[in-house]
């Protein structure tokens, strides 16, 4: 059975700054779409949020207006009782039940107008809960269209962008297959803690291009040898030399 060939670490080299081109340009590629992305997120956001305290305000309305309907069956069974009452004053036989009476008759028509002054607040606050319910629609209304927008405008930018970010990260699955996954994890892990993304650095006047440090010519000697991984003493980003850089580059392109 044959035995594959050990991937060199020229070839790992080569690899991994081929992946550092291609994260490149799908950063360039993500950045075309701006703050689109954070944007439709965020009205999402918002939406959903209108969308709850119209839930709620719809809520508090219904149970408002249930509670006009209580109060109206209350006035009713008052109304019930003050009839009875007066009803009964046809039949007293004394003085002591007819004041009785009277005062049952009175307190019945206080609590009917305590329970219509009720309703009357309550109506008060409902107009304004329905105020405020029109002025939440009307906000609602004009987020939805603004994503929509916002929408259509990443949709329409992503269309133009993904078939080549596709083929890239196709191109950049092959690399990794290349590179070691030990290399890569530390490749990625420095590419996410700098501010530029890069992770793979080149000589450049005898310094580092990623935090122009300077490197000492036995290791610059030894970078352009590439026989083993070298990585730069102050940022921890991989070295390689120029000239590769050159190849890989030239290569990525066509």
């Amino acid at each position: 059975m044959a035995v594959a060939a050990e991937i060199s670490i020229e070839q790992k080299l080569k690899a991994l700054y081929k992946l550092q081109l291609i994260d490149s340009k799908i950063n360039k590629l993500t950045a075309i779409r701006g703050e689109l992305p954070i944007e439709v997120s965020d009205l999402e956001d918002e939406i959903i949020g209108q969308e709850t305290r119209l839930k709620n305000l719809l809520e508090e309305v219904k149970k408002m207006e249930e509670s006009i309907s209580a109060n109206k069956g209350k006035i009713t069974d008052a109304k019930a009782l003050v009839k009875k009452y007066e009803k009964q004053l046809d039949n007293v036989k004394n003085n002591r039940e007819f004041d009785a009476l009277n005062k049952e008759i009175e307190i019945q028509g206080l609590e009917q107008q305590a329970l219509e002054k009720r309703i009357k607040n309550i109506q008060f606050d409902i107009e304004q809960k329905k105020l405020s319910i029109d002025t939440l629609k009307a906000e609602a209304d004009g987020r939805i269209a603004d994503l929509k927008n916002k929408k259509a405008e990443l949709d329409n930018i992503v269309a133009e962008t993904q078939k080549e970010e596709d083929e890239l990260m196709k191109v950049r699955g092959s690399a990794v297959k290349v590179a070691d996954e030990r290399l890569v994890h530390s490749y990625d892990r420095i590419r996410k803690s700098v501010k530029n993304g890069i992770g793979v650095a080149t000589i450049e006047r005898e310094s580092c291009s990623g935090c122009f440090a300077g490197i000492p010519p036995q290791r610059q000697s030894d970078i352009k040898q590439r026989k083993k991984i070298i990585v730069c003493e102050n940022c921890g980003r991989v070295l390689i030399d120029a000239l590769l850089s050159d190849e890989v580059s030239a290569d990525f392109k066509s």
